[in-house]
C-alpha cells in the first residue's frame, strides 16, 4: 500500500453512492476476512487498521460528508477486472406475450494486473469414497494420483486428505508438512469398505480447510465418489451453503454411472464450482491433475453478482461456459464461479421479459447489479463493477443479426437444453417425448459435426425405446458431452 492516504471506499470495495447496510456488511465481511487474530501475513494488520478507519468514517453520515468533499472524481474505470456484453437482440418489441433475451456476459483480468500478481497457494482438501464399490482399480490410481499430487506441492501449499464411507478418517490434516513419506504411507493405507455416506467426508473435509483457511489462498474442497448418498442430501447442501459464505469452493467428480450427478451439480454450484464426469477410471489421474492446475492458476477465486430483481424481467437460467461448464443456482447473489489467468468467465443468461414491460417508454430495465471479485493474491477488495442491462423498445424487430460468439454460444445451450428434456421426460415417464428429444438432439449435433455424439443420441433413443429406461452410463454420457461442447464454444472465442 503506498504512503498516500487510501481511499476509504476502495478500501472496503464499495461504491460511493454505497448505503449504510452496504458499507456495514462490506465492513464486517473484510473485518472477519482479515482480523489479526486470524490473519499474521505481512502487512494484512495496517490493512486492518485501514477498514477499521475507512468504517468509522463512511458509517458516521457528517464525517462522510466532509470525506467526500476532498475525494476527486471518481473515474468509472475498473483498473483490475475489464467486463463485456453481448445481447441476443439489439432490441425488445412491443408484444402481449413473453420475450426471451440472452445475455453473454465475459469477465476478465486485465492484462497488467494479470501479470503482476503471483500464483496463489493453495488449501485443498480431497474427499475421497472409499466404500465397498471403489475396491481395485479405481481405489489404486486414486491412490496413485493422489500421491502424485502431494510431491507436486509447492511449500507455500497445504494438502488435507479425507476418506469416507458411512465414516469419515482424516488421512492427513491440513498443515504444511515435509514428512512426505508418512504422508504416502497413510495414502496407501486406505482400504475399500463399507456403504456411501457422502455427509460425514464432506463435514470433515470442510473442518480441514478451515483450520488452515486464508482468504490469501485458494480454499477449495475436491469431491471424487462412484456411488448415491442416501437420506442425507439436504444437509450436504446446507453444508455447502455454509461453505460459499466461507469463500470455500466446492467441485464434485463423480465416477462411473451410479452416482448421483444432479445431487453433485447442485452441491457444487452452491459455491460456484462444478461437476466432472470420470467414465473410465484411467481418466481419474488426468482429470484432477488438471484440476489442480487450474486452482493453481487462479486470479479471482469468486466473483458474485448481487442483483435487483426487476419488476417485469427475470432470470430464468443461467450457465457458465467457461473456464468449468454447468448451470448456475440463480439465487441472489448469484456464484458465478472463478476467473483464471489465462481463461475468462463466461457466463450465459437467459431472460424473460414480460408483456407489462412494454408499457415503458424507451427502454427495458433487465437488471440491475453489482459484480464483486474476490482477487486472492490480493487482500485488498477489487473495486466494484455496475452491470445495469437495458433494452431498447422499438415497434418491429431490429433486422441486425446478433453478435457471432453469443450465435454460436446459444447454438451449443441449444443442445445441452434439448438433453435437459429428454432427462426430464425420462424422469416424468413419458418415454415417446424423450426419444423425440434425442432424435431432434442428433439431428441437431449431424448439422454442427458432432458425428460421434449424435450416435450416442440415437442409440440412447432406441435403447429408450426397446428398454424404457438409459444404458447403464447413457444418462450421463448425454449430458457431459453435450456440456463440453459449451465449454469448447467458449475457448474457441478466446483464442480467436
Amino acid at each position: 500500500m503506498s504512503s498516500s492516504k487510501p481511499d476509504f471506499y476502495t478500501v472496503l470495495g464499495v461504491f460511493r453512492d454505497a448505503t449504510q447496510e452496504e458499507i456495514k456488511h462490506a465492513y464486517l465481511s473484510s473485518a472477519q476476512r482479515l482480523h489479526p487474530d486470524k490473519n499474521v501475513a505481512a502487512g494484512e494488520t495496517e490493512l486492518f487498521l485501514d477498514i477499521q478507519q475507512a468504517y468509522e468514517t463512511l458509517s458516521n453520515p457528517t464525517r462522510r460528508k466532509q470525506y467526500d468533499a476532498t475525494l476527486p472524481p471518481e473515474i468509472d474505470t475498473n483498473k483490475v477486472i475489464k467486463h463485456e456484453i453481448f445481447y441476443s437482440r439489439p432490441n425488445l418489441t412491443r408484444m402481449s406475450e413473453d420475450q426471451l433475451l440472452y445475455v453473454l456476459l465475459e469477465i476478465s483480468p486485465r492484462e497488467e494486473k494479470k501479470e503482476t500478481l503471483p500464483a496463489p497457494p493453495l488449501n485443498i482438501c480431497l474427499v475421497l469414497d472409499r466404500s465397498t464399490s471403489m475396491q481395485g482399480e479405481k481405489m489404486d490410481i486414486l491412490k496413485a494420483t493422489a500421491i502424485q499430487l502431494l510431491r507436486s506441492l509447492r511449500p507455500q501449499d497445504v494438502l488435507s486428505i479425507v476418506s469416507f464411507s458411512d465414516r469419515a478418517e482424516v488421512v492427513i490434516p491440513a498443515s504444511i508438512s515435509l514428512d512426505r513419506r508418512k504422508q504416502e504411507a497413510s495414502i496407501q493405507m486406505i482400504q475399500a469398505s463399507g456403504a456411501t455416506e457422502i455427509y460425514h467426508g464432506l463435514e470433515a473435509g470442510l473442518n480441514e480447510l478451515r483450520r488452515t483457511h486464508d482468504p490469501s489462498r485458494v480454499n477449495h474442497l475436491i469431491l471424487l465418489t462412484d456411488g448415491n448418498t442416501y437420506g442425507d442430501e439436504q444437509a450436504c447442501l446446507e453444508l455447502a451453503e455454509q461453505a460459499a459464505t466461507q469463500n470455500i469452493g466446492i467441485s464434485g467428480m463423480g465416477i462411473g454411472h451410479e452416482w448421483n450427478d444432479i445431487f453433485l451439480d447442485a452441491l457444487a454450484s452452491k459455491t460456484g464450482g462444478s461437476s466432472a464426469y470420470i467414465n473410465n477410471p484411467k481418466d481419474i489421474e488426468r482429470l484432477l491433475i488438471d484440476k489442480f492446475k487450474s486452482l493453481s492458476s487462479t486470479f479471482a477465486d469468486e466473483v458474485l453478482l448481487d442483483y435487483k430483481p426487476a419488476d417485469n424481467a427475470r432470470i430464468n437460467y443461467a450457465f457458465r461456459l467457461q473456464p468449468e461448464g454447468g448451470t448456475i443456482d440463480t439465487t441472489n447473489p448469484m456464484r458465478l464461479g472463478p476467473i483464471l489467468q489465462d481463461t475468462p468467465l463466461h457466463i450465459l443468461l437467459e431472460f424473460v421479459i414480460a408483456p407489462t414491460a412494454f408499457n415503458e417508454q424507451n427502454d427495458v430495465t433487465v437488471l440491475n447489479g453489482t459484480i464483486k471479485t474476490s482477487i486472492t493474491a490480493n487482500p485488498i477488495p477489487a473495486p466494484p463493477i455496475r452491470l445495469n442491462l437495458t433494452r431498447e423498445l422499438q415497434a418491429q424487430p431490429s433486422t441486425d443479426s446478433p453478435p457471432t460468439r453469443i450465435l454460436k454460444a446459444l447454438s451449443r445451450l441449444t443442445l445441452y437444453r434439448m438433453q435437459e428434456r429428454a432427462q426430464a421426460a425420462v424422469d416424468a415417464g413419458k418415454i415417446d417425448s424423450a426419444v423425440r428429444h434425442l432424435q431432434n438432439l442428433a439431428t441437431h449435433l449431424l448439422s454442427q459435426g458432432e458425428h460421434g455424439l449424435a450416435k450416442t443420441a440415437l442409440f440412447e433413443a432406441n435403447t429408450l425405446e426397446r428398454m424404457n429406461s438409459w444404458s447403464a452410463s447413457g444418462s450421463k454420457d448425454i449430458k457431459y458431452q453435450t456440456r463440453a461442447l459449451l465449454l469448447a464454444s467458449g475457448k474457441k472465442e478466446k483464442n480467436k
